[in-house]
């Protein structure tokens, strides 16, 4: 799985190539399919021994309201209105103690299909007599064992699921024997109706024992606040107790309206004496002028005569003398006049007085009446209370045991009425098509599943792959140019047949992609001399020799050129090119032991000189570090237009560091598909440390049809020379 940048004035967004992604998958179909066939075969293998399961369904519907004779909620103790009676119901229905009824009734654990099976470990080891023999378990405990085991797959077999915004309720049950599902389901809706009923009854008859107790208890307080309030009128000779309070609180209000009338009387009398007392009794004309006194009719009908006598006498002293017998008589008659005032105000001032003395004798006897009757009022207030205590009393009990007998009768009148909790709408019937398992559902899953897991490991697989697959890896992963790749050769041949693939007429890919590398290497030569050239890998195996020696016949076409065997460690040039082991090379000039005129060898097929590796020394590396190993290559230089070292791997040993420096660029081979990229771009940064010019990388041994299938077509080669041919 790779993973591109788009280029532009955006930031980097990586996306996913589902072209790549499709390829990786069809690359590996084969081992896809060939995986999911597996899933399959195993798949059906499995079903085929699996036993079809039957499930069958009855239908309860629970009642809110239940039928019955008297309602009589209150004894039973619960409010069927409230949704956590449904709730309640629901998880008594799915209780291990039905459950267990159920399985006793019905003796399931004596159906074959609850019996135990020797399990594959008890078989095995039967097959092994000389295994020590286990001990016997204790029976009892091995039957407790045995039901617990069957009750708890019987259980497990057994679903409850209420039907959302109703009262009804699904009672299922899933058994290989589908008679036994059918009578399960109906025996589970049967045996909660009858522990409802069960408790119904126990309630009744436990309310129905309490209450006939509680009632013979509250019939004796009864009659003994009875008692007591008749014996407590019969002591106060009351009768009726309302009467008499209410006769004396009228009296007392009565009274009361009197004392305040007499007060009043009082008080007004005793205030007109006291302004006659301050006038002075005597004094006439004083009292004449008060209030009090001239407000009163008999005053105001003397006042008037008074008035009409001095008129009389005022009209007639205008026409007559003063001993006129008129004038005389008029005098007379006012003399007579307010004599007569003087007498009725004295009268009236009298009669107040008595009138005063006699309020305060009504004043003081009004009083002694209201204190007389108000204690008598109070001593009955309080036989009252506590009258109404004991008649409250009596009445408070009566109460009780009403209600107490009420609930006695209710009771023993609906103990033998069963009025169900629930009932049935649909009874389970015999199921005929199996449950489960759906075997072709499942072998299609399977086979989904399979293959999708296929993909997802082989697209896992190929993204924790960190290996360099094409060129455009080793540009993308490496950061450095990719001067070409030698395809792989398919065909069995020897080491030497390999070396001089170059040559061979039938391999086109391979002849094509090596003149690539060759024109890569000599259109970059344009800007860099590049005279000396190391070949290198980063481990063994990744053809770097072969690279080399085919390379060097590419150039020989056009140039003079020397292949040198610089891995004096594990020297393979000189045995894939057929120069005999015992040829003086590298090691013998380094070590002064021969000359290169004897040790370079001429290849007559390709006309390249060959320097060998010679003997393998002890030393390798001191001698290719020594100053004569840098004027071996500058006098090569002068004789030949290219040469081409072959070197140790990088990652195994430090030669090709130590002739880096030497070199005018280096190549790096990598055998596809193999070597990872940590491991290369270590190799990489060794050798830039050591300050060798990596010219670029060589990818070895691609597989050109997968590599198309997956990346493009790096089959055009061959199929440009084919197609040349024909």
């Amino acid at each position: 799985m790779q993973l591109e940048r788009r280029s532009g004035t955006a930031p980097a967004e990586q996306i996913i190539d589902l072209r790549q992604l499709f390829a990786v998958v069809w690359r590996a179909k084969w081992r896809i399919l060939t995986f999911t066939f597996l899933c399959g075969v195993l798949a059906v293998f499995v079903l085929l021994n699996m036993s079809p399961l039957y499930r069958s369904t009855a239908t309860l519907l629970i009642e809110a309201q239940q039928a019955r004779a008297i309602k009589i909620d209150e004894v039973y103790g619960f409010n069927s209105a409230q949704q956590e009676f449904y709730l309640t119901q629901f998880e008594v229905l799915k209780s291990r103690t039905i459950a267990e009824e159920v399985f006793d009734i019905l003796q399931v654990a004596q159906h074959p299909e609850y019996q135990p099976k020797p399990s594959k470990l008890a078989e095995f080891k039967q097959l092994l007599p000389f295994l020590p023999a286990e001990e016997a378990p204790d029976p009892e405990l091995a039957a407790i064992g045995l039901r617990r085991g069957q009750l708890n797959k019987f259980v497990s077999n057994i679903s409850i699921n209420p039907i959302r915004r109703t009262q009804l309720v699904q009672i299922s049950f899933t058994a290989e024997d589908p008679r036994l599902a059918q009578a399960v389901a109906n025996a589970i809706g049967e045996a909660y109706m009858n522990s409802q009923l069960n408790a119904r009854f126990g309630i009744t008859q436990k309310a129905n024992t309490w209450l006939g107790g509680r009632v013979a208890e509250l019939r004796e307080r009864l009659d003994e606040s009875e008692r007591r309030l008749e014996e407590f009128k019969a002591d106060n000779g009351l009768v009726d107790v309302e009467g008499v309070t209410a006769l004396d609180q009228r009296e007392l209000e009565n009274l009361n309206e009197q004392l305040t009338e007499a007060r009043a009387r009082k008080a007004e009398t005793e205030g007109f004496l006291a302004l006659v007392r301050r006038s002075g009794r005597n004094d006439i004309s004083r009292l004449e002028s008060l209030p009090e006194i001239t407000s009163h009719i008999s005053i105001q009908n003397v006042k008037r005569e008074v008035l009409l006598a001095e008129r009389k006498v005022a009209e007639t002293s205008k026409v007559f003398g003063p001993k006129h017998p008129r004038m005389i008589s008029a005098q007379a008659e006012l003399a007579a006049v307010q004599q007569s005032l003087q007498q009725q105000i004295l009268r009236l001032i009298d009669g107040v007085e008595k009138e005063a003395e006699a309020a305060a004798e009504r004043l003081a006897g009004l009083e002694q009446r209201f204190a007389q009757v108000r204690s008598r009022f109070s001593g009955l207030g309080s036989l009252e209370s506590d009258y109404r205590r004991l008649e409250r009393e009596v009445e408070t009990n009566r109460l009780l045991y009403d209600n107490f007998m009420a609930r006695q009768k209710e009771t023993e009148v609906t103990g033998d009425f069963d009025a169900p909790l629930a009932r049935f709408t649909d009874l389970a019937i015999l199921p005929t098509q199996p449950f489960k398992p759906n075997k072709k559902l499942l072998l299609l899953l399977v086979l989904v599943g399979s293959f999708g897991l296929g993909v997802v490991v082989t697209l896992i697989f190929d993204a924790l792959n960190d290996t360099i697959k094409t060129p455009d890896d080793a540009e993308k992963l490496l950061k450095r140019r990719s001067l070409g790749f030698i395809p792989r050769v398919k065909q069995k041949l020897t080491k030497q047949q390999i070396a001089r693939m170059f040559f061979n007429k039938e391999q086109r890919y391979f002849r094509e992609a090596v003149s690539n590398i060759r024109t890569s290497v000599s259109l970059l030569s344009l800007e860099h001399e590049t005279k000396v050239i190391l070949v290198t890998s980063s481990v063994a195996g990744e053809g770097k020799t072969t690279v080399a020696i085919n390379t060097g016949f590419a150039f020989s076409a056009l140039e003079r050129v020397l292949i040198i065997d610089a891995d004096m460690r594990k020297p393979t040039l000189g045995e894939k090119l057929d120069i005999p082991a015992y040829q003086p090379g590298l090691a013998n000039i380094l070590a002064g032991i021969n000359n290169l005129a004897e040790c370079v060898v001429r290849d007559e097929e390709s006309g390249i000189d060959i320097l060998a590796a010679g003997a393998v020394p002890l030393n390798p590396l001191e001698l290719l570090a020594s100053e004569k190993m840098a004027e071996l290559l500058t006098g090569l230089k002068e004789q030949y237009d290219r040469i081409i070292i072959d070197s140790p791997p990088v990652q195994a040993v430090s030669d090709a560091l130590q002739l880096a420096p030497l070199t005018d660029a280096v190549i790096v081979v990598v055998k596809a598909d193999h070597t990872r990229t940590p491991a290369i771009a270590n190799t990489l940064a060794r050798i830039i440390q050591a300050h060798g010019n990596v010219f670029g990388v060589v990818l070895n041994q691609m597989d050109v049809n997968k590599a198309a299938a997956h990346y493009g077509n790096y089959g055009y080669y061959g199929v440009y020379g084919e197609n040349k041919t024909s």
